[in-house]
């Protein structure tokens, strides 16, 4: 691990030219919990230096330091929402550290103290965005630790420019700004964590319930201390910390919810305990554990065509119909220990460990039905239909722990973190596919809406299991593993420039990733070749199949049963395991210098640069043009050096402008720069380890007013020049394929181009009379526009086609009205996403694109405080029953409809603070 000296001497060397021995001021702001009567911390609440106008933003444990201040006597002032909550006097000697701990009551408060409820989140999150440097986005918890939603991604949905994929109706990868979550960075306590998919970088957000967290940051414009690998921002999931609290603290919900689809009743729990211990002197001790775990039962009804659509025809003609019923059980597991050590306020250090584990349980029931002549909706046809069954466990697993400290020597700031992160996927024993076809066409099938073609009519021999014969049962195992180890130092001094506060901030950072996957796969073929198997003997009786007749199902347990008889040997494929197995090891170093400055009393500029330096080495294994299995090896290394201008502008007390230029650089999928690759000779598929790096130049300006409590309007403009994105094509016709009927790849384009705006606006209506003064509302939306060229050979012609960036939806937005008072809260959000390009599927035209539909989706949250320890809940989730619907071509023509019915939850929580 080489790690570069030269940002650091270059520090040392100018802040060295600027050593004053002025004072500095430290100290605790606090309140206290009317219930327990302890301290509690206020965290993310403004602190401003008058006489200086220096602010800054109280962070974990309440904390808050100025440094470079002029002997003399100065005034403390503490706002939130820009409200004077209380002020401070304060003498300032030189060359020593004053301490000042601020202990704010209702008695001696300015004004209101907002602690609890989504006033109080909201207000937090304004405060922490408000005081940045750079554009950022939060979701904060209350003082009590409680997020509004049920996991990290379902919180994240409501922040301006971020939507949500969901699977199974669940919010699981965040989109920024219309950027796909594998173009995304996710941290936790600042860490990168590591992706359990297989082939992936993309971390799935649902493994991480909200009980564990107590804030989430979203970073739109990267500074240069910061991991350059994200185009449309980072996330930052911040979990508990125990020195908040000036002694011990717990919390326990319970819940209990019901899914209208399956009918089921599904519980959780979540607990978490802490304590500050009060050691010699100012040393603290801190410890806090969480804990929560959710069992649900749930199902979807599907139905899909999978782009088998005839376009040439008008109406279009169907070849393919497939209707699947889903039946899964969703279990997590989650657990946060966090320590803390505070020698005094200059010296602590900590040990956060995170554990996750998310097992999904899924067994998904399949007619499919293969047209012999292509139909429209109301025609009919005879047809193949097959009864599948898929069935299998998988279990991602994401641990992590990271050390740390931070340390105030004077006006220098030295900050360290070392960690290990790991992610895992089993899939232990799947069923990858049990197929039943049946012995002859069955007459006269039909459809009857092309956006939901359901199967009618047709003999009975349809819902017949004795019609159909066993032919395959496709079996797999793999695991998948991604380890990350990191070590970083960051090195910061505050020093005067001109009369001006200014700070140097430098750092390296080694990260080393591996990241493998083995597979193996067992067909077995030709089940009723000798003697017939029919489904008889495996029939588990009609499924309830809310979008139509299904038939009978098929029982995982008789499959299992049959397979034990069966030559595992013999059905062992050693090709597609062998074919499935690599593993991937990359090294990122890498250094930056920064310096920030108030240029005057109201600018403020950050600028600097970072350089990263990848290490990628490929193993993998081939199937060449002789049948054979190969090893193959492949390097790719690279340097990127991405500078970086960041600038805020307090046009007044209420209103700042910001603007920044920013570099990001995102590497490859494990998946996209594979080297496995399979040739026979007339088709191939292939990995691409020589891939470029996706890199991206980012303009931002926005505009924000801050209007009182949990009040501000605002408005963002930002533009992506993005170099290299990575696709898939067809190389065959390329001269080095000029024989070949089919090559499927990955390969960079050229130039795409985002451009958006961001509105938000929020509004406590704290001057309407009492019971109007609760009434709260928060309205955001983003409007995008994208432009890219993707290209490849279609029947042996170069041909390039202009699309808009996959996955990008032209407009997102949210509307939050909600109500608080003492007792009783309730929160109506609807989330919405218009349609955009999920799959292009030709390089000649549109028509067999796919698109998902636009989203609207409405949840309710209730909440009724019983005492100030004891709170009652009640939400429902996807209110409106909001479907969701994919099409090929139009909106007439059904690629994939899912429904899966709205949810109700009922919970009790009890704190001690």
């Amino acid at each position: 691990m080489k790690l570069r000296s030269a940002p650091l001497a270059v520090a040392i060397a100018l802040c060295s030219t600027n050593a004053f021995a002025d004072g500095q001021l430290e100290g605790r702001l606090s309140t206290v919990n009317n219930s327990s009567q302890s301290d509690t911390s206020l965290n993310g609440m403004t602190i401003t230096l008058d006489e200086l106008s220096r602010e800054t933003l109280t962070s974990e444990g309440g904390r808050y330091r100025f440094n470079q201040i002029s002997a003399g006597n100065y005034t403390l002032i503490v706002t939130q929402g820009g409200n004077i909550i209380a002020t401070e006097k304060v003498t300032i000697s030189d060359d020593q550290t004053t301490r000042a701990d601020i202990l704010v009551t209702a008695a001696n408060a300015d004004d209101e103290i907002l602690v609890v409820g989504q006033v109080a989140q909201l207000q937090r999150a304004l405060d922490r965005e408000r005081f940045a440097a750079n554009s950022i986005s939060a979701v904060d918890s209350d003082a009590i630790g409680q997020l509004p939603d049920s996991n990290a991604a379902e919180a994240l949905q409501r922040v301006p420019g971020l939507s949500i994929e969901r699977d199974q109706g669940e919010g699981r990868f965040v989109r920024i700004r219309g950027i796909g979550a594998e173009l995304n960075s996710v941290t936790v306590n600042g860490a990168q964590v590591p992706a359990p998919e297989a082939g992936s970088r993309a971390v799935a957000l649902d493994v991480i319930p909200s009980a564990l967290l107590s804030s989430l940051t979203v970073t739109k414009t990267l500074t240069p201390d910061m991991d350059a690998n994200a185009i449309g921002g980072t996330v930052d999931i911040k979990s508990l910390s125990p020195l908040d609290q000036d002694g011990a603290f717990a919390t326990v919900q319970a819940n209990t919810s019901y899914d209208q689809q399956s009918e089921q009743n599904n519980p959780s729990l979540a607990a978490s305990v802490g304590n500050a211990f009060k050691l010699n002197g100012d040393q603290r001790l801190g410890v806090a554990l969480a804990l929560s775990w959710d069992s649900r039962n749930f199902g979807s009804d599907n139905i899909e065509t999978g782009g088998a659509w005839d376009f040439e025809e008008d109406p279009a003609l169907l070849e393919e119909i497939e209707m699947r019923e889903y039946s899964i059980k969703r279990e997590r597991l989650g657990a946060a220990l966090n320590l803390e050590y505070e020698v005094n306020q200059d010296h602590s250090f900590y040990l956060n460990n995170l554990y996750s584990r998310f097992s999904d349980d899924e067994q998904r029931q399949a007619a499919v039905v293969e047209f012999a002549d292509a139909i429209s909706s109301g025609s009919s046809s005879d047809a193949e239909v097959s009864r599948e069954l898929k069935d299998r466990k998988e279990t991602q697993l994401i641990r992590s722990s990271i050390f740390g400290g931070e340390h105030y020597l004077n006006d220098w700031i030295v900050e360290y973190q070392v960690g290990v992160s790991k992610a895992s996927e089993d899939e232990p024993d799947s069923i990858a596919g049990a197929a039943f076809e049946s012995s002859d066409d069955i007459a006269d099938l039909t459809f009857g809406s092309s956006r939901r073609p359901v199967i009618n009519g047709g003999s009975a021999s349809f819902y017949d299991p004795a019609a159909f014969e066993l032919t395959e049962i496709e079996r797999e195992k793999s695991v998948t593993e991604d380890i990350q180890r990191q070590a970083q130092l960051d090195v910061s001094r505050d020093f005067l420039f001109n009369e001006r506060f200014a700070t140097l901030k430098t750092g390296v950072k080694a990260v080393k990733r591996r990241k493998t996957q083995d597979g193996d796969v067992w067909v077995y073929e030709d089940l009723s070749e000798d003697t017939s198997v029919t489904m008889e003997n495996f029939a588990g009786g009609d499924r309830d199949y809310s979008l139509g007749r299904f038939g009978p199902g098929i029982n995982k347990g008789a499959v299992r049963s049959y397979m034990t008889g069966l030559d595992r040997e013999d059905a062992f494929n050693d090709e597609d395991s062998t074919l499935a197995d690599y593993a991937i090891n990359e090294n990122i170093n890498a250094a930056y210098l920064m310096g920030s400055m108030d240029i005057s009393d109201s600018v403020h500029l950050i600028a600097g640069v970072r350089h990263e330096k990848t290490d990628t080495e490929l193993n993998g294994n081939a199937l060449t043009t002789d049948d054979e299995l190969a090893k193959v090896k492949q390097n790719n290394n690279y340097s990127n050096t991405l500078p970086a201008i960041l600038t805020r502008w307090d046009i007044n007390r209420n209103t700042q402008m910001r603007a920044a230029w920013t570099n990001a650089v995102v590497r490859p999928t494990f998946e996209q720069m594979s080297p496995n690759f399979t040739d026979d000779g007339e088709e191939a598929e292939l990995g691409n380890p020589n891939l470029k790096p996706l890199e991206a130049a980012n303009l931002d300006l926005s505009v924000a007013h801050y209007m009182g409590t949990a009040s501000v309007v605002s408005a963002g403009l930002f533009y992506k020049a993005i170099d290299n994105f990575a696709y898939e094509t067809d190389l065959a016709g390329a001269p080095q394929y000029a024989d070949y009927d089919e090559v499927i790849t990955f390969k960079n384009g050229d130039e795409a181009t985002l451009r958006g705006l961001e509105l938000a606006f929020s509004h406590k209506f704290s001057s309407l009379p009492a019971p109007f003064n609760g009434m709260l509302i928060n309205a955001n939306a983003t409007f995008t526009s994208s432009d890219a060229t993707v290209s490849g050979y279609v029947d042996g012609e170069l041909t390039e086609r202009d699309i808009a960036l996959p996955n990008q939806s032209d407009v997102t937005g949210n509307l939050i009205i909600g109500y608080e008072d003492t007792k009783f809260s309730v929160r109506v959000a609807t989330n919405y996403k218009s349609e955009y390009l999920a799959e292009v599927n030709s390089l000649e035209n549109g028509l067999s694109d796919v698109y998902q539909s636009s989203q609207t989706q409405m949840d309710l949250n209730t909440a009724y405080n019983a005492t100030e320890n004891v709170k009652f809940t009640f939400e429902v989730m996807n209110l409106t029953d909001e479907p969701y619907y994919a099409y090929q071509n139009s909106e007439r023509y059904n690629a994939q409809y899912e429904d899966y019915g709205p949810t109700y939850r009922l919970g009790v929580r009890f704190s001690h603070f």
